[in-house]
């Protein structure tokens, strides 16, 4: 079975930066195809950001694009999301999710294994 947990939320000023680890046990972390997703209360789970087995392929939503920087350390089992340029509307639980088939997808479906999430709050 595979375990992710991520760490390094918190509450930030708009404008604020943070960065967010996802640590992976239980398989083989370079098979897998990893994203970030975050849910704000009252809404669906939405996709952030994806990145391929090796990191050689990145993927953003629109909403996040030039401000988050996904990446991920093979040697380490880990995946991050950098976050600048804070906005308060990016306050939401964020997850990090393992895709086995690499499938590269943006969808929650696509991804087989999930952490329990991290809060992130911007504030105004």
């Amino acid at each position: 079975q595979v375990q992710l947990v991520e760490s390094g939320g918190g509450l930030v000023q708009a404008g604020g930066s943070l960065r967010l680890s996802c640590a992976v046990s239980g398989r083989t972390f370079s098979r897998y195809a990893m994203g970030w997703f975050r849910q704000a209360p009252g809404k669906e789970r939405e996709f952030v950001a994806r990145i391929s087995r090796t990191g050689s392929n990145t993927y953003y939503a629109d909403s996040v694009k030039g401000r988050f920087t996904i990446s991920r350390d093979n040697a380490k089992d880990t995946v991050y999301l950098q976050m600048n340029s804070l906005k308060p509307e990016d306050t939401a639980v964020y997850y990090c999710a393992a895709d086995q088939a690499a499938t590269m997808s943006r969808e929650t479906w696509a991804y087989d294994y999930w952490g329990q999430g991290t809060q992130v709050t911007v504030s105004s």
